[in-house]
């Protein structure tokens, strides 16, 4: 598998270190049913099949945090964004929807 990190262009698998799902947010110390949100954070995850968002870094090249889109059933990744850039662009989305 080849990721193209946007930094850096095309790089195998072997440069980059897999974090997980990167749909996953923390949720703030304040909510209502703050233990239910922690545990639900900590302990459950979505098992897609199809395509999902992953966190990957760079470790052997540039040390930029990525989040990549990938069909878990054939490994094609369809896009690679830098996450500061996912993480900006949702807390735009947030921040309009008033949540």
């Amino acid at each position: 598998m080849r990721i193209a990190c946007p930094c850096c262009g095309e790089r195998s698998l072997d440069e980059f270190v897999f974090l997980g799902d990167a749909s996953v947010m923390r949720p703030t110390a304040d909510c209502a049913d703050r233990e239910e949100a922690f545990h639900a954070y900590a302990y459950l995850r979505r098992n897609v099949a199809g395509p999902c968002d992953e966190l990957w870094f760079h470790a052997a090249g540039c040390h930029a945090w990525l989040v990549a889109t990938r069909d878990t059933r054939t490994h094609e990744i369809s896009a690679v964004r830098l996450a500061h850039e996912v993480a900006r662009e949702r807390d735009t989305t947030r921040g309009a929807s008033g949540s």
